[in-house]
């Protein structure tokens, strides 16, 4: 039995010429947001875990330290095709006013930590694993909104300043980490709020499916297999690299960088 595509009731009312430039900006904020909570920790990493009370470079804390690093990259870019996949299942439209309010929630939930120690840091990376669902969602279905929006003639533009503003926001999240870090750590989570919070609304108010959806299966096995590849991949690649760099500074978390003594009173390296 063949699928047929269904054609959302707000295409049976097209918007007018401005709606264009409203898609726009919305979707330059979503992934701007997005991708600046891809590297926002990196620089306020001390701090935070400075204000949670634990020492990332004790042993059995490494793995605390690489998750809150890895956790929102993994998902965004793991979730990012099967968000897509969604968006054309069930709107794009739909599918990121979604992914602003989750990102926006967990945000929230983020910023008003209360937890200490290894619970602290539990609970941060669970909130920025969910965090990055929310920005899987803003950054599969921005491109698809603005493809829908745009005449072809104008299709470059505007999907090159989505992408101008993406890489930007890969380096406003680390001046905005290092800025407020020295200050609260919780700021570097807060900072996310506003913007989500307005960039929600206004999504909700402004944006309307203009696309066809087409009726489709999610790849399950696929997406699953996908996942696991791309963890293993980053896991092997993130903690050699640890492990070589902790050996040569003899940071003492290594098992095989940790300093014994010999029988006779001198030092020696496992």
């Amino acid at each position: 039995m063949r699928s047929r595509a269904v054609l959302p009731s707000d295409a049976r009312n097209p918007p007018g010429p401005g709606y264009k430039w409203i898609a726009l900006s919305n979707t330059t904020l979503g992934v701007l947001i997005a991708t600046i909570n891809l590297s926002i920790i990196l620089i306020a990493l001390p701090d935070i875990f400075r204000g949670i009370g634990v020492d990332p470079l004790q042993p059995g804390n490494t793995s605390l330290l690489l998750w809150l690093i890895m956790s929102y990259m993994v998902v965004t870019a793991v979730l990012v095709v099967s968000s897509g996949r969604l968006g054309d299942m069930y709107g794009r439209v739909r599918m990121y006013n979604l992914g602003f309010a989750v990102f926006t929630v967990f945000s929230v939930l983020l910023s008003v930590t209360w937890m200490h120690g290894t619970a602290g840091a539990l609970w941060l990376i669970g909130m920025r694993v969910l965090q990055g669902v929310g920005g899987a969602m803003l950054m599969a279905n921005s491109n698809a909104i603005l493809t829908d929006a745009f005449p072809p003639r104008q299709r470059g533009l505007a999907l090159g300043l989505n992408q101008v503003a993406a890489v930007a926001g890969s380096f406003m999240g680390l001046v905005l980490g290092g800025l407020l870090g020295p200050f609260d750590w919780h700021l570097v989570f807060l900072v996310s709020v506003p913007i989500g919070l307005f960039g929600t609304v206004w999504a909700y108010l402004k944006l309307h499916d203009t696309g066809v959806r087409t009726p489709a299966r999610l790849d399950r096995w696929g997406n699953l297999t996908f996942a696991v590849g791309l963890i293993a991949v980053l896991s092997g690649i993130t903690y050699g690299r640890c492990a070589i760099c902790l050996a040569r500074n003899h940071w003492r978390v290594c098992p095989s960088a940790t300093p014994t003594t010999s029988p006779d009173g001198r030092s020696s390296r496992s």
